[in-house]
């Protein structure tokens, strides 16, 4: 045997996931299915590579139809507007039927215009034509390949083992982004609030109005009169026990996430300034007495959101839909229930966002982007705190 095709299939794969950066979304039990991808390649964001003698082309045919099925899916779950899967097969010999049509044009199902499937035949007869397909894709990066007429099984095992060990290391480094710290700080502030909390239950009641305001709940008429540090208090008091458990909770599951993934002194950064901006965004627009961590809690999704702006791949392959779907839903729950300080959570959660872009990811510098964000919390931060000490929207309507 001379293992040839089995050869250019690891060499296509090694070529993806070494030399374009492809990450390796799936792989078949019997290792003759890859699917890779990469959203920076915006010619190819996902590609399936398939070693598969064909016969038929009605086979071949099917085929393209499920990859175009699967690779909508793909594009719901990464939320693009268009996606183009190039769909590679390996092959001996091309089907033994018409089959050129099938590669002339990508294909599109009549249902949906959003995902095109471009196949391209790695086969006899069709070598040449394929690489200039893959060279038009990646700019030449296959310019210079030749391949021998036959290759010995530890060749192609050697290569399939050096693509299996570098998808593994970019696992690996995918998910030390995701785990780059241990939660400490998310610890320490579920202990303040519970220890607040009983506090407030000791000195008259956390749902006393009298009480919360003693403690440092938000409060315009007090922060009007000087008193600044109601932007920072407000975090850690909550008004009754169902409060404090909701806050709790979702500190426990969105804090830790967060500071796994920014580490503590990060962590720290974005929690706070999300649950000050969140203070000073409820002082802008609404009158009423406001407490609980909210906002910092919404700049926790902020900072979720701003990982996903950076390493947007990663992040829409973890935990990027439940993020946005639990974000909506939170939104929504805030402008149609009545007496909840949305105007705090939209602060928090736009603090959060400004907050990782200053900060940025462990790992990651892009001095000129963190510039920009130090910048626009600073300009936003003069402009809600100018209008609220000036009236604030909710007096200028």
């Amino acid at each position: 045997m001379s293992f040839r095709e089995d050869y250019i299939f690891w060499r296509l794969a090694y070529f993806l996931l070494m030399e374009q950066d492809y990450r390796l979304m799936a792989i078949s039990d019997d290792r003759r299915e890859l699917w890779l991808e990469n959203t920076a390649i915006k010619r190819a964001p996902v590609v399936r590579l398939l070693r598969h003698e064909l016969d038929w082309s009605n086979w071949l045919q099917r085929d393209i139809q499920l990859t175009a099925a699967n690779g909508e899916k793909i594009r719901k779950r990464f939320m693009r507007r268009r996606l183009n899967v190039v769909s590679m097969y390996v092959s001996k010999y091309p089907p033994v039927d018409d089959y050129e049509h099938l590669l002339k044009a990508p294909y599109t199902p009549l249902e949906t215009s959003q995902t095109n499937v471009t196949p391209i035949l790695f086969a006899q007869g069709h070598e040449e034509e394929a690489f200039d397909q893959l060279n038009t894709l990646f700019q030449n990066g296959a310019r210079h390949w030749h391949f021998r007429d036959a290759y010995e099984e530890s060749e192609v095992q050697s290569l399939e083992q050096l693509v299996l060990t570098g998808a593994v290391q970019k696992e690996e480094k995918d998910r030390n982004l995701l785990e780059y710290g241990n939660p400490f700080f998310t610890y320490l502030f579920i202990a303040v609030q519970v220890a607040v909390f009983l506090l407030l239950e000791i000195n008259g009641g956390s749902t006393n109005t009298d009480t919360l305001i003693r403690f440092g709940a938000k409060f315009n008429p007090l922060i009007l009169d000087g008193e600044w540090w109601r932007f920072f208090t407000p975090i850690f008091l909550h008004i009754g026990v169902l409060h404090l458990l909701m806050n709790t909770m979702a500190l426990y599951y969105l804090g830790t996430m967060v500071e796994k993934i920014f580490g503590r002194w990060r962590f720290l950064w974005i929690y706070l300034f999300s649950g000050f901006l969140g203070s000073v965004a409820s002082f802008v627009f609404t009158p009423n007495l406001s407490a609980g961590a909210s906002g910092a809690i919404f700049g926790c999704f902020g900072a979720l959101l701003f990982f996903g702006f950076v390493n947007r791949s990663l992040f829409f392959r973890t935990i990027g839909m439940n993020v946005i779907v639990v974000i909506i839903i939170n939104l929504i729950f805030g402008f149609t229930v009545p007496g909840i300080d949305n105007s705090g959570h939209i602060g928090g959660l736009i603090g959060g966002f400004l907050a990782a872009g200053v900060s940025y990811v462990p790992s990651q510098r892009n001095w000129s982007l963190q510039a920009t964000f130090f910048l626009l919390s600073f300009l936003l931060t003069v402009f809600l705190l100018w209008t609220g000490y000036h009236g604030g929207f909710f007096r200028i309507a």
